[in-house]
């Protein structure tokens, strides 16, 4: 199956969004997809094919994301967790990621013609390396797209995220690219798998667990946090529809939360309590940014002769 399919929404459910987009819609949404194995279980079926089925979902939810008018989607694919299961699979995830990573490549025209772009936030060096070449001929084929973006997290834990900020900035430091003043919470910020991106507006997770498992738990501070028992690949547009709702009706509160949240920090620099705190990108930051985004295209541009 495509990554992105034809849109499968009925009539009822297409008015249903054209009144949902009366209200605000969220810019970006992060999805938790679970519940694939229990599906296997439940259904008598290999948990591979759980997990298969649970990709068919991901392409429909994209296209209703689509629908919707979604800018970005960042879904939990696969966590450096995951790589406790047993061998057989994750032998059988890995080999499921480089055939559906390699269908991307091979639809790469479908996402160029819609203007999406594919990223893939998580550590690479836990990744074989044909894998690896292919996230990033998807990553640099689609670079300058900027209708809509897809954050698959894959070999990805926030605790992994930040770890990996912390040590950008500490290179900086000892590079001399860096002074003490410039480090700041959003330059931390900046620094992580998803600096480029906003913050996710809602958060979907599925399957009945209501935790976040180590995905994006900085980003996810103002989130709405939509929790739904359905099994991720018994998730419907209805689902989909229901989040939405739910963010909709929580919006004035989240907006209140957001403002406040500001406010504090905005106190905390004026009165200098905590030098942390402190935001905003110096113009010495701005080039340290610009420094870090040359080398990653630098290193994904090597994936593909190495």
């Amino acid at each position: 199956m495509s990554w992105i399919t034809q849109s499968s929404l009925n009539w009822f459910q297409r008015c249903c969004i054209k009144l949902l987009k009366c209200g605000p819609i969220p810019k970006h949404v992060a999805f938790i997809m679970d519940g694939n194995r229990r599906y296997a279980k439940k259904n008598n079926v290999k948990k591979i094919d759980g997990h298969t089925k649970g990709f068919h979902k991901l392409s429909e939810t994209l296209q209703w994301c689509l629908d919707l008018g979604i800018e970005e989607v960042t879904v939990y694919a696969f966590s450096i967790e995951n790589f406790k299961r047993s061998e057989e699979e994750v032998d059988a995830l890995l080999e499921l990621a480089r055939q559906k990573f390699q269908r991307l490549l091979d639809e790469c025209d479908k996402l160029m013609e819609k203007g999406v772009r594919i990223r893939v936030i998580g550590n690479w060096s836990l990744l074989p390396e044909n894998i690896v070449k292919m996230i990033s001929e998807a990553e640099l084929r689609t670079k300058d797209n900027t209708n809509c973006y897809l954050n698959v997290a894959f070999a990805y834990t926030a605790r992994d995220e930040v770890t990996h900020a912390v040590r950008t900035i500490v290179n900086g430091v000892s590079e001399g690219l860096l002074e003490e003043q410039d480090i700041t919470s959003e330059l931390l910020s900046h620094c992580f798998y998803t600096g480029s991106s906003p913050e996710p507006d809602l958060l979907i997770r599925t399957s009945g667990e209501t935790r976040l498992s180590d995905f994006l738990l900085w980003q996810v501070s103002y989130s709405y946090l939509y929790f739904t028992d359905v099994l991720w690949p018994d998730f419907t547009a209805w689902d989909l529809i229901s989040a939405v709702f739910h963010y909709q009706h929580s919006y004035s509160k989240l907006q209140y939360a957001k403002e406040q949240q500001k406010l504090r920090q905005n106190y905390e620099i004026d009165t200098n309590l905590v030098d942390f705190n402190r935001i905003g990108i110096t113009k010495n930051a701005e080039n340290f940014l610009r420094v870090v985004d040359n080398r990653y295209w630098e290193a994904v541009r090597k994936n593909l002769v190495s």
